[in-house]
C-alpha cells in the first residue's frame, strides 16, 4: 500500500474536497463566493500554520528555498486566485454540474502541461484509467435536456449554456492543473504543509488586491453577521484549504501530477451519496452507473 501513497492521498482529497464543496456551497449562496474564496483561505492558513508549528517547529516557512517561494507563490496566484475565482463565477453562471463536468478536463490538461514542463510519462494503463474515470464522471455530471425543446444531441448539451461560463469553468480547469504542476517542481523534497501556506498566503494576497481594486471590504465585515454561515465556511476551510491542499500536494510529489489530478477528480462522483441523504436529492440509476464506472476507472491505477 505504501507504494501507492500518492494515490491514496489524491483519494483521500477527493474526499475532503466533497466535505468542502458542500459546506462551502451552503455558505456561499449567504455571503458570496468572492468574500467566501478570501476568508477560507486566511483561515485555512492558520489551520495549516498552527499544524506546522508543532508539526514542524515552524509556524511560517521560512526555512523554504527562495526557488521554492518563486514557484509555489506562482502556483497559488495561478491555482487559488485564478483557477478559483473563474470556477466559482462558473458556478453561477452554468451550474455546478456543467462547471465540474468542464473540470473534469483537469487531467489530461495536468498530464500534458507536466510531459511539457517535467517531462513525466504516462502508461497506456494511466491513460486507459483517465478516460474511463471521466467517462464516469461525465455520466454523473451529464443531463438530458427537454427533447420537446432542444433538437440534435448536439444542441441539447450546448445550447442554454452561456459561452462566457464555459470558457470560465474552462480556465479554472487550466489554473487547477497548472497549479498542481508548478506546485510539484517548486515543492520537490519540501514539506508539503509548509509548501500549502506559501500558495495559500499567494491566494490571499491575490483577493486582497482584487477586494481592494473592487472596494468590496465592507462585503467582507457583513458576512461576520451570518453565523451559520461562518461555520460552514469554517468546516469547509478545515477540509478544504488545510487538509484537502495539503493532501493534493502529498498526491503530486508520490505520484504522477497527470494520475493524481484524474483520482482528484473523481469529486462530482463522490458527492451524490452526501447530496442524496442530506439535500435530499434524487439519485438516477445513470448516476449510479456513472459512479460504478468512475471507480473501476480509479481501479486501474492499482492493478
Amino acid at each position: 500500500m505504501i507504494e501507492h501513497w500518492g494515490e491514496i492521498a489524491a483519494l483521500i482529497t477527493a474526499v475532503f474536497w466533497t466535505v468542502t464543496a458542500l459546506a462551502f456551497e451552503a455558505a456561499g449562496k449567504k455571503i458570496g463566493s468572492l468574500v467566501l474564496n478570501l476568508l477560507r483561505l486566511i483561515l485555512g492558513f492558520f489551520f495549516l500554520s498552527f499544524f506546522t508549528l508543532f508539526y514542524r517547529g515552524y509556524f511560517f516557512p521560512v526555512d523554504a528555498t527562495a526557488e521554492a517561494w518563486f514557484y509555489l507563490l506562482i502556483s497559488g496566484l495561478i491555482g487559488f486566485v485564478i483557477g478559483d475565482l473563474c470556477l466559482f463565477r462558473a458556478f453561477i453562471l452554468i451550474g455546478a454540474r456543467v462547471s465540474m463536468l468542464i473540470m473534469s478536463l483537469t487531467p489530461p490538461i495536468t498530464a500534458l502541461i507536466s510531459w511539457i514542463i517535467l517531462g513525466e510519462t504516462l502508461t497506456p494503463q494511466n491513460w486507459l484509467g483517465m478516460i474511463v474515470t471521466m467517462a464516469g464522471i461525465s455520466m454523473v455530471v451529464l443531463k438530458k435536456a427537454d427533447r420537446s425543446v432542444h433538437k440534435g444531441m448536439f444542441n441539447r448539451i450546448q445550447i442554454g449554456f452561456p459561452l462566457i461560463g464555459i470558457l470560465l469553468a474552462f480556465a479554472g480547469a487550466v489554473g487547477q492543473g497548472t497549479g498542481l504542476v508548478l506546485s510539484k517542481f517548486g515543492m520537490q523534497d519540501y514539506d508539503a504543509f509548509a509548501a500549502s501556506q506559501i500558495r495559500i498566503l499567494a491566494g490571499i494576497f491575490g483577493f486582497v488586491l482584487i477586494f481592494s481594486f473592487l472596494r468590496r471590504w465592507r462585503d467582507v465585515v457583513l458576512a461576520f453577521t451570518f453565523r451559520k454561515a461562518m461555520l460552514q465556511m469554517s468546516l469547509g476551510a478545515f477540509f478544504g484549504p488545510f487538509l484537502g491542499v495539503s493532501f493534493s500536494l502529498i498526491a503530486v510529489k508520490y505520484a504522477s501530477a497527470g494520475v493524481a489530478a484524474t483520482l482528484m477528480s473523481i469529486v462530482p462522483v463522490l458527492i451524490i451519496a452526501p447530496s442524496a441523504v442530506f439535500l435530499k436529492e434524487k439519485v438516477t440509476l445513470k448516476e449510479i452507473i456513472g459512479a460504478v464506472i468512475a471507480v473501476g476507472g480509479v481501479a486501474l491505477f492499482f492493478l
